[in-house]
């Protein structure tokens, strides 16, 4: 463990287990603060001081007395910071960043439009749970292709492959069955078996099991 100290406000939803998990791949210290989104904690006053858009994860580098919103934002900046997970040469960089953007545009947005239609409110509208469905398997295929004969999003493990990874972990509650995308499910499998992406997985929920 580095002498680095971080507070991580969140809660185990993909957004937060990105940078629970990027933590642990780090090997830093961290005290994890939890905010309960079920019962409404995030729009409390205290927490909208640190979190404007009211929303976790919020990261806290105690030593730069610094709050950063935006898992993706937090992400880039952890990797910069301890010189891991964010190549250095030039193209390989920019790739990496291209699909950390294509997970924060896409793959978030609509996969967790999809949980909201297909898992929490089954039935409220047939139009939104086809969409986000058909809008999903497309994200997938997309992904499928570009994990063809790849290891990783890119050309080694990175910050896309632990923004993302988070979020194809929830391919039950998208009615996807992470079978038809071969790919896809040998890259979820390989990144599942990492002791850092089970132990910040298990952050605040260590009785739930990985799909």
């Amino acid at each position: 463990m580095s002498g680095v100290n971080y507070e991580l406000y969140t809660w185990p939803t993909p957004n937060g287990r990105k940078v629970s998990i990027m933590l642990e791949e780090l090997g830093v210290s961290y005290t994890a603060i939890p905010i309960n989104i079920i019962s409404g904690e995030q729009r409390k006053e205290f927490f909208k001081s640190i979190s404007p858009n009211g929303k976790i994860p919020i990261l806290r580098d105690i030593d730069e007395s610094l709050h950063l919103m935006e898992s993706g934002v937090i992400l880039h900046y952890l990797a910069k910071k301890h010189h891991r997970f964010l190549p250095k040469d030039h193209e390989s960089y920019y790739e990496v960043m291209q699909w950390l953007f294509f997970q924060v545009a896409h793959i978030g947005p609509m996969l967790g439009q999809n949980h909201h239609f297909n898992f929490y409110n089954k039935g409220k509208s047939a139009y939104a749970e086809i969409r986000y469905i058909d809008e999903s398997k497309r994200l997938y295929a997309v992904l499928d292709e570009r994990l063809h004969e790849r290891s990783f999003i890119v050309n080694e493990y990175s910050i896309a492959d632990i923004a993302t990874w988070p979020w194809i972990a929830r391919y039950q509650r998208q009615a996807i069955d992470i079978e038809d995308y071969p790919n896809v499910l040998r890259w979820y499998r390989s990144i599942a078996e990492r002791e850092a992406v089970q132990k910040g997985y298990k952050l605040l929920s260590e009785d739930e099991v990985i799909p």
